[in-house]
């Protein structure tokens, strides 16, 4: 593995595309790779582990300047533990706990709107039984049966 990888290698071995190693690499993300003597740039399979990680942490629900820091805080650690990446995970675990209480509201609105027979919006809207609730989402108006 000395001679390192090329950008196609490494993007296909993480499932990225050569744009998105780029990109990774001008946004700090990834350091840069040493370059053959023909100019091509070489990584090492560290990149092909950056990159995963970077992904993993991005499904995760962390954007590209939350996993910035929490590398630049990796790279600075000298043989000690990362610190805020617990306290970021319990922050993100709290921001998707938000998200899914949000869906699910949205998910019983239109729930309750197909049970309910809604097939015009406008019509519906003006409807006292309509069970969207357009003015407080939290709200829950539950039918049985077609109201519009």
């Amino acid at each position: 593995m000395s001679a390192g990888l090329r950008s196609g290698q490494v993007a296909a071995a993480a499932g990225v595309n050569i744009q998105t190693l780029r990109y990774y690499e001008r946004r700090g993300l990834l350091a840069d790779p040493a370059r053959s003597p023909g100019g091509h740039r070489l990584y090492g399979e560290h990149a092909v582990t950056a990159l995963r990680v970077i992904k993993a942490a991005q499904r995760l629900g962390f954007t590209l300047e939350e996993v910035a820091e929490l590398l630049e805080t990796g790279r600075h650690r000298h043989g000690r533990p990362v610190t805020g990446l617990q306290e970021r995970a319990q922050a993100k675990l709290a921001e998707v706990d938000a998200k899914i209480a949000d869906l699910t509201k949205i998910r019983t609105a239109l729930v309750a709107a197909v049970e309910a027979g809604c097939d015009d919006l406008t019509l519906c809207a003006s409807s006292a039984c309509c069970p969207i609730p357009f003015t407080d989402l939290a709200e829950e108006n539950r039918h049985a049966g077609p109201c519009c």
